[in-house]
């Protein structure tokens, strides 16, 4: 009886026994197959912290290879919370040097149970004052900051990133696929009791770099004057556009009001506006070498045709149009030369709307031109079914039409060319190991014929030799040109004001052989309004020396005054001798001696103004001798590239205001051997 008694114990703590494994092996059966990812995923909450590593955006460089956007590694600062004993301690330790409250620092510490960011890229002197503070649990990671190295320069281009090196404008948006890169990251592993002990992550890959189009120094060239204008003409907004005619290429892209993408959050969404893409405007009278562009490829005229304006008015349908002046028989050349609006309509009449709109088309207007830079607009080209003779006749001379500054600017480089239309373009290159976006080429297409686009140049040509575009005419070079003059419509009466207008200037350089289009708008001038007057001085003063720069040779000779004699011989002579020719130099040195021989003898002050004292441009940079020598009202003649070799007058010479310096430029590896054989002698 007893033993069955035991029997029956053993099978019973046998069966719980049984129960009880089933039961712990259904569980943990249970456990590791429908919850193992919901216990994994607090694990990993409770143990590790992931923080995300902004990878290093691509430098963005101009077309010569300066950069104009780069990322550089700054620290971040983090703290780990199991390693501080006394959050309120180190967070008013902390206060001063990060600029925040006290409170929210320690509330971030006590909050958290792995390491906490409690501050972002930070400078150098803030790094230095925290790092001397020697606090346990606080330390740095790298992480990287967008800095924009010219400041203000080209802004509205470049863009700029939020405070996560996102892109937000310009290049930096509408590429950041490209430039951004892929984030890295940093986990941190924590035990039981929350105390970290490891840091792993992988690192960041680096973005991809883009060359635009721009040439820093062209661009800066650009941004001064417009600047200066503005200064001058008291205009609201302004907006220059430099361009290659034979590739569509753009040079420059100058806004006024402009920013800082360093600190873009200080400045107002009207200042980050890039207006030479979003914002359309009536051309006025610029648009006129469309119309005489189409009605000399249709052959409706000739520019010698003689064209009576009536004396200042005509009625079209229902309309009475008044001309800007009485204007009675004059040739169609006269009708650009001095802009009659009268002549302009009399011509549209003959080329009627369909002709006159599907050439219009074909140079872009109303279309987007796809640039990658973002929020552009198409502007307004009518459709041509609807067009009454009252729309025709406004057409004709810009109005009832806008465009975008790289539209029109676009459409003149066709006639400038010799008649090819190119897309304008401002992306040279994209190096990255990631898909790149199908950016639109340069697109080119026939537009008008060589011959037409010849003719309307000459025409184009007499309104800067004795037409509206006269302050335009630059010296040393043939150029063409055409003024626009445009009332703005009034935003409360929806009529055009009496007082506002855009004033503009397009141009061309050297006029046969062209290098630049130049395109420069003022918005609302104050005093004087006529585009020529205006606008026209801005351009001379660009495409002068935007010219120059280029080494682009002078056509026609240049206004020189008296010329030099002992003078520029002995300053030559003297410079042969301290300063041996350089190999590969010597074209450079030729256009230097050619230069400084047309040059005026102006090294003494020949007037009662005060004298100007020449600087010391040795070893200065293209960008450093235009400051220099704008700042001292004096003009600039640029040779070559690279650093100051060599100058004309020299260092310490009186000259007049105004007066030209010549400047040749060369490696700074010339300059030395130059300083050193100088020492020598």
């Amino acid at each position: 009886m007893e033993q069955r008694n035991a029997r029956l114990r053993w099978l019973t703590v046998w069966a719980l026994a049984a129960v009880w494994m089933v039961a712990i092996l259904a569980r943990l059966t249970f456990l590791q197959l429908f919850q193992y990812s919901d216990y994994l995923a607090k694990a990993q909450r409770q143990q590790q912290r992931v923080f995300e590593v902004s990878p290093m955006r691509g430098t963005i460089y101009d077309r010569k290879g300066r950069e104009l956007a780069v990322s550089l590694p700054m620290d971040s600062i983090f703290a780990d919370p199991a390693e501080i004993s006394d959050p309120s301690m180190v967070a008013q330790l902390l206060s001063r040097a990060l600029d925040a409250p006290a409170e929210d620092l320690e509330t971030k510490i006590r909050a958290a149970h792995t390491p906490v960011r409690l501050g972002k890229k930070l400078s150098p002197e803030t790094v230095q004052r925290i790092d001397d503070m020697n606090l346990r649990g606080v330390f740095f990671e790298k992480e990287n900051r967008r800095v924009y190295p010219q400041h203000e320069l080209a802004a509205q281009i470049l863009g700029y990133v939020d405070v996560d090196e996102k892109g937000i404008d310009g290049i930096e948006k509408s590429l950041d696929d490209v430039i951004r890169g892929v984030p890295g990251k940093m986990m941190v592993m924590a035990d039981g009791k929350r105390r970290s002990y490891d840091r792993t992550g992988s690192k960041p890959d680096p973005g991809g770099s883009v060359t635009l189009t721009i040439d820093e120094t062209i661009q800066y060239i650009a941004e001064k004057e417009l600047a200066a204008g503005i200064d001058e003409t008291h205009a609201r907004h302004g907006a220059v556009v430099v361009q290659d005619p034979n590739t569509g290429e753009l040079l420059a892209v100058a806004n006024w009001p402009t920013f800082d993408p360093n600190d873009a959050g200080k400045y107002s969404d009207d200042d980050r506006n890039d207006r030479a893409v979003n914002i359309p405007y009536e051309p006025g009278s610029v648009f006129k070498v469309l119309t005489m562009t189409s009605a000399i490829e249709n052959h409706v005229t000739s520019p010698t045709e003689l064209i009576d304006c009536q004396m200042g008015s005509i009625q079209v349908g229902s309309r009475l149009i008044h001309d800007h002046q009485r204007f009675g028989v004059i040739s169609v050349t006269d009708i650009l030369v001095h802009s009659s609006d009268i002549g302009a309509i009399k011509i549209a009449l003959r080329i009627g709307a369909p002709r006159f709109h599907e050439m219009v088309r074909d140079f872009g207007i109303g279309q987007l031109t796809d640039i990658p830079l973002p929020g552009e607009r198409h502007g307004l080209l009518p459709a041509d079914n609807p067009w009454s003779l009252s729309s025709l006749a406004s057409i004709s001379m810009g109005q009832e039409v806008s465009v975008t500054p790289i539209q029109i600017v676009s459409a003149i480089s066709a006639v400038a060319n010799g008649g090819t239309y190119y897309r304008p373009t401002i992306v040279h290159e994209i190096e990255s190991d990631k898909s790149v976006p199908n950016l639109p080429g340069p697109d080119p297409r026939r537009v008008t014929d060589e011959e037409t686009a010849a003719t309307v140049r000459g025409m184009m040509e007499s309104v800067v030799l004795r037409g509206t575009g006269m302050p335009a005419r630059l010296d040393g070079y043939t150029a063409g040109g055409k003024s626009g003059t445009a009332q703005m419509i009034d935003p409360l009466t929806k009529r055009y004001s009496p007082t506002n207008y855009n004033a503009s200037f397009i141009g061309l350089a050297p006029l046969n052989n062209p290098v630049v289009t130049i395109l420069v708008v003022l918005d609302s001038p104050q005093g004087g309004h006529m585009g020529g007057d205006v606008a026209g001085p801005i351009f001379k003063r660009i495409a002068q020396q935007v010219l120059t720069y280029l080494a682009v040779p002078h056509d026609v000779p240049a206004d020189s005054g008296p010329e030099q004699a002992q003078n520029a011989k002995k300053a030559q002579k003297e410079w042969a001798r301290k300063n041996p020719q350089q190999e590969g130099d010597q074209d450079d040195r030729a256009r230097f001696d050619a230069a400084v021989e047309r040059q005026p003898a102006r090294t003494v002050a020949l007037s009662a103004d005060a004298p100007v004292v020449v600087p010391n441009l040795a070893g200065k940079s293209v960008r450093d001798v235009i400051e220099a020598c704008s700042r001292l009202g004096l003009q600039v003649s640029l040779i070559g590239d690279g650093v100051v070799l060599q100058q004309y007058p020299d260092a310490g010479a009186q000259i007049e205001p105004g007066s030209q310096v010549t400047v040749r430029f060369g490696k700074a590896a010339q300059l030395l051997k130059t300083s050193a054989h100088g020492a020598e002698n």
